[in-house]
């Protein structure tokens, strides 16, 4: 008899976006004419940028021809692209790293959630909150977490990102952390963290033999020069941390599937005799194991956006986005929401009016203005009471929304 992984029907019931398009169809059934526009998942809406697509093409004809055929590809990514994310996204900022610290994946979420598979089920695990839920459902998972109880996980240190403390998640001085999540520009809130700060994270990482998982998969966002686009940007991360870097809302990448991940050398882990154990030999014998690499196709699209074409027209993207979120949050403010993001990352932190729940706020929105948000609460307990909005729609779409949302106000 094949038995269960017990911790996987610990899980909560649904994913958080499958639960959102459940009620949305649910919706749509019952009202087959409603014309519904999505704010909340974090899809993208433009195409490809001619860069990407010329490239693809290229590809696509020496795949067609004996000399040009690419198999099997190295697991940790092509050299070629490797080269590129080395001397465009790090070198530029003056951060060193070598070609094999970089391993290429089909996304970042693929790594942010395999990553922790190569530690020990009872390292502790701290987390910003609210968070992308990911981090958490995949340390369930393993039966890292413990129990759900009111909303929580016994066995994880939830650090409140709120309006309250400026969303500054405090450290904590009275528990240690084995293993700790930051996201910047944040997945749901869309705040920002300043060198300062991260360096008391890297501080404290060094400190007490933590692990920092840094996902940076906004960092194309960032509008404030003084905001930093890596942790490696803080001296000493290079002995803490492991950075994930996506090409999904940098360039359109959500359907070609491509990202990275950044393994420094000086990372180490122990053994229970206290052996240190490099990281980025796990990682590569895990990689090595369980992953064929992403494909020729998406490697040589996502070299292309580190071409001065590229770079620019990725760029015109980004800033499409972003005039998106400051519509949206230049609007949402005049009808007296109170608003956070949206200046340096794709998404707007709304605080729902009157203390409404979430995902009431949700159903309210998307009945009454036939608009999707996403409820907050869905991304941890300090999510409830607020929704997030996404910048990723066209202009036409937004525009629309916000026409919407304000006759449902003013009604």
């Amino acid at each position: 008899m094949a038995l269960v992984n017990v911790h996987f029907l610990n899980l909560q019931a649904n994913y958080l976006f499958a639960d959102i398009a459940k009620k949305v169809n649910a919706f749509k059934v019952m009202h087959p004419k409603a014309d519904v526009i999505s704010l909340g998942i974090g899809d993208v809406t433009q195409p490809l940028c001619p860069a990407v697509i010329e490239a693809m093409h290229r590809a696509t004809d020496e795949l067609a021809t004996a000399e040009g055929f690419h198999g099997y590809g190295p697991e940790q990514g092509y050299d070629f692209l490797r080269e590129a994310i080395v001397k465009n996204d790090f070198l530029t900022r003056g951060i060193h790293l070598d070609e094999d610290e970089i391993f290429i994946n089909d996304g970042a979420k693929s790594d942010t959630g395999n990553i922790q598979e190569v530690l020990h089920w009872d390292n502790f695990i701290g987390v910003t909150d609210p968070i992308y839920p990911v981090y958490i459902d995949s340390n369930v998972m393993i039966g890292r977490c413990g129990t759900f109880q009111d909303g929580r996980w016994t066995n994880v240190r939830y650090m409140p990102c709120t309006a309250e403390n400026g969303f500054i998640p405090a450290i904590p001085k009275d528990c240690h952390m084995d293993v700790i999540y930051l996201c910047y520009p944040n997945n749901p809130t869309g705040t920002v963290i300043t060198k300062k700060e991260l360096r008391k994270w890297v501080n404290f990482a060094l400190k007490n033999d933590s692990l920092i998982f840094y996902d940076a998969a906004y960092q194309a966002y960032i509008q404030d020069a003084d905001i930093p686009h890596s942790i490696y940007e803080v001296r000493g991360a290079r002995k803490c941390a492991v950075e994930f870097r996506s090409y999904s809302k940098t360039a359109g990448f959500t359907g070609v599937r491509c990202g990275y991940t950044v393994v420094p050398k000086e990372v180490s882990v122990a053994d229970f005799e206290g052996n240190r154990i490099p990281l980025h030999q796990l990682w590569l014998r895990r990689q090595s194991t369980k992953f064929n690499g992403a494909s020729y196709i998406s490697q040589r699209a996502a070299e292309a956006i580190y071409t001065p074409e590229g770079k620019k027209q990725v760029q015109q993207t980004i800033d499409y986005y972003m005039q998106n979120a400051a519509r949206m949050l230049s609007m949402l403010r005049t009808l007296g929401f109170e608003c956070y993001g949206g200046e340096n990352a794709p998404y707007i932190w709304m605080r729902t009016p009157d203390g409404t729940g979430s995902w009431q706020f949700f159903e309210q929105l998307l009945y009454g203005a036939n608009v999707v948000c996403t409820p907050g609460v869905g991304f941890g307990p300090s999510g409830e009471g607020y929704v997030r909005f996404t910048a990723f729609g066209s202009h036409e779409k937004t525009e629309e929304a916000l026409n919407r949302i304000t006759e449902w106000i003013n009604k």
